[in-house]
């Protein structure tokens, strides 16, 4: 996650998120993995620590499996954004949550000093109390509260996640005096989830598509936390560095600090070629694992959309790269969705890691 001087540009969403969380105005944040969702969630939140009735919840769904799983996430989330002391966690939880006869401990683990407990499988049979928790909470203490959840996508892996989603929009949309700002790395399934009629999220509030931050909004910066620690680098290469990874927020921030590495006080452009063929060699074990457990069609589809290929279902394509039927590729294409790969848009397939795509076309095809 970039945090203080490593966040860069998204001003314009950064005050449309703003504006929403200060409206209680609910809001959907799309991209593809490691584009910044997270970090624009947290800066956003910085940013307006300082309204004191305002409070955000962030919670992340990365591990949860289960219905109880998410209710035992998203209790425990409002309470430590919302209660400060011992004595307000016992009173809140006795409360609030009385039905589920709950218990309040100290736990040794010094990123959680007070922790929740409560049989989460039953409060899955009955989870109103759970679901309006934050909602109670914020009349009683007269603030407004913004709750964030990473990873949403992830619900979809729960039993009946149509009808967990109808459960949990039937209790948030009543809520007044609480928002919630929900994103994570699946585009294709979110938006699915938040634009699709037949869903019942569809239309549930604001719905932000990231794109990429401008290369020479990249270049600038990298100059500039070069020059912070007194090196130096020119824009055209700070650009460079950044185009070499399709301007992808992580990377260019995993390459630029390689390049860093490698300078002593002004950055040659050798650093550079350096960095790049360093960078794809420390991930070649992870990327070989990958094309590992693709299929022989799998691997020759992403042979193809390297090769620049447009009509992938044509008979020409399907000939040359041993695709099969045009059925088989839209097979593919989907299990390569599934597994965050590739992305499709107006232009046509897109490698989701730039990193990855580059290694493939050097090393593995090569």
């Amino acid at each position: 996650m970039a945090e203080s001087d490593n966040f860069v540009d998204r001003e314009t969403e950064r005050q449309r998120l703003a504006a929403n969380f200060s409206a209680l105005a609910n809001t959907i944040i799309v991209s593809p993995r490691r584009w910044g969702k997270s970090s624009l969630v947290h800066r956003v939140a910085t940013d307006l620590a300082s309204d004191k009735r305002l409070r955000i919840c962030q919670t992340d769904l990365f591990n949860v499996r289960s219905e109880a799983d998410f209710y035992a996430h998203l209790a425990t989330g409002v309470m430590r954004a919302t209660m400060s002391k011992w004595d307000d966690w016992v009173e809140a939880a006795g409360r609030f949550l009385g039905h589920l006869r709950p218990r309040v401990t100290i736990s040794p683990d010094p990123t959680q000093t007070i922790s929740l407990d409560i049989d989460w499988q039953e409060a899955a049979k009955d989870p109103d109390e759970v679901l309006d928790l934050v909602e109670k909470i914020a009349q009683s203490k007269d603030l407004r509260v913004v709750v964030c959840i990473d990873e949403f996508q992830t619900i979809a892996d729960f039993d009946d996640p149509t009808a967990f989603q109808r459960k949990l929009r039937s209790h948030w949309q009543q809520h007044q005096h609480v928002c919630y700002c929900l994103y994570g790395s699946k585009r294709h399934m979110l938006l699915d989830v938040f634009s699709n009629p037949e869903q019942p999220f569809y239309r549930f509030g604001d719905v932000m598509v990231l794109g990429k931050i401008d290369n020479a909004i990249w270049g600038d910066f990298i100059v500039s936390r070069f020059a912070a620690t007194g090196k130096s680098i020119t824009t055209e290469l700070g650009c460079q560095i950044a185009a070499l990874v399709d301007n992808h927020s992580y990377y260019t921030q995993q390459l630029a600090q390689q390049v860093w590495f490698r300078t002593a006080k002004t950055c040659q452009p050798e650093a550079i070629g350096t960095a790049w063929d360093d960078l794809t060699d420390q991930l070649g074990l992870v990327f070989a694992g990958l094309a590992d457990s693709l299929s022989a069609r799998q691997v020759s589809f992403l042979k193809a959309v390297l090769d620049g290929r447009k009509a992938l279902s044509g008979q020409a394509a399907l000939k040359l790269y041993n695709l099969g039927t045009s059925a088989n590729v839209s097979r593919i294409q989907k299990a390569l969705l599934d597994r965050d790969i590739i992305d499709i848009d107006a232009s046509g397939v897109q490698f989701l890691d730039p990193v990855f795509r580059h290694w493939l076309s050097t090393r593995y095809f090569a």
